[in-house]
């Protein structure tokens, strides 16, 4: 088990991570989902022990590691910059870190071929890396990583430089890979759809804090607040200030949406309400509520979707619809929220969803 005891990290007088407390159990997949310099790689660095904590402790297996340098510790690390040896074949490379720690040669043969027969790398070994796809060099890097027989094995966007392809043939094979060990993996994602393919747990990160922590499909579901929120949804969530009155979320003075049953318990007065972009629609549904007229600001087709960009009222929203939809830039369309799925927040950007499970 891996644990962080609040810990921070000051860097020149800024806070690169700030009282963060987590606990990794063994055997288990933990994403680090947060935007660019949310802090995901200091928050590894610490992990590995490649730095140490302004202040806190980190602990491992029971043990107080804080200042154990990552020689002397079981770690295996794998960046985005995926680094192989250029002058050594694939069976090389990632039995490199075994023959560092002197392993027998039949030991080391045997979990040479164990890491490449779960990688798919067994046709591979007898070349070089710039003979091997992109895929193919970052699964050696994987490998080289695994072989170690770490305790802990960090990966930072180890996808992030790959082609589409290549990206989602990877994320598909990870689950089954981290599945088959017992080490703590941690994964850090600037996306939110990998970490909801990954599975496991999720840590959200925003300027250096980890805003939840839990089961990767209920922090989505459930997030404890607007920050967390919006760190998990990509298109960005849509947001909106209201006013509770009574049976009605009121846009503005005329404009209501009909508060769900689970809502009806909360005190009228302000709140802010997120919703998903595919709980947005040009097409009413069961359990929606008021129409709402929006301008249009941009249209973006993919081929099978199309992402909308909406003015409200001066609130900027994104609605995914599937198919094509040719709209104009200023043509003003009809939409639909889902009020089945909307995300209540207080003022101060606490969730007030009832403690009750919401569906995706």
């Amino acid at each position: 088990m891996l644990e962080l005891r609040n810990v921070t990290k000051v860097v020149s007088g800024a806070r690169h991570i700030s009282d963060v407390s987590l606990r990794l159990e063994e055997g288990s997949l933990n994403v680090l989902l947060g935007p660019t310099l949310a802090g995901k790689t200091s928050l590894m660095r610490l992990m590995a022990g490649l730095d140490q904590p302004t202040s806190g402790t980190v602990w491992m297996d029971g043990a107080n590691v804080t200042g154990v340098p990552v020689q002397r510790r079981s770690v295996a690390m794998v960046y985005q910059q995926f680094i192989n040896y250029p002058a050594m074949t694939v069976f090389e490379n990632i039995a490199s870190p075994l023959r560092v720690a002197g392993t027998d040669a039949e030991t080391l043969k045997r979990r040479v071929g164990e890491a490449a027969d779960l990688l798919r790398l067994g046709p591979y070994l007898n070349r070089m890396p710039l003979e091997l796809s992109g895929g193919q060099q970052q699964r050696t890097a994987l490998a080289r990583a695994m072989v170690k027989d770490a305790r802990l094995v960090l990966l930072d966007e180890p996808l992030a430089n790959l082609d589409y392809k290549l990206r989602e043939e990877l994320r598909a094979e990870l689950p089954r890979i981290f599945a088959a060990t017992g080490a703590i993996f941690v994964y850090a994602t600037t996306e939110p759809s990998e970490a909801l393919l990954l599975g496991g747990n999720t840590a959200t990160l925003s300027q250096g804090r980890v805003t939840q922590f839990g089961p990767t499909i209920e922090v989505f579901r459930r997030p404890a607040d607007l920050v967390t929120a919006q760190t998990f949804s990509d298109p960005p969530l849509n947001t909106i200030k209201v006013e509770k009155k009574r049976g009605n979320f009121m846009l503005d003075a005329t404009v209501g949406l009909p508060v769900p049953a689970e809502y009806e318990g909360l005190p009228d007065g302000p709140y802010e309400i997120g919703f998903q972009p595919h709980h947005l629609s040009l097409a009413k549904s069961a359990g929606v509520g008021t129409a709402l007229n929006a301008r249009v600001t941009v249209t973006e087709i993919t081929g099978s979707e199309s992402f909308i960009h909406l003015d409200y009222a001066g609130n900027r929203w994104v609605m995914l619809e599937e198919g094509v939809h040719r709209l104009a830039v200023d043509e003003t369309v009809q939409v639909y929220i889902d009020t089945r799925h909307l995300l209540v927040f207080e003022p101060s950007g606490r969730s007030a969803t009832p403690a009750r499970p919401v569906a995706a």
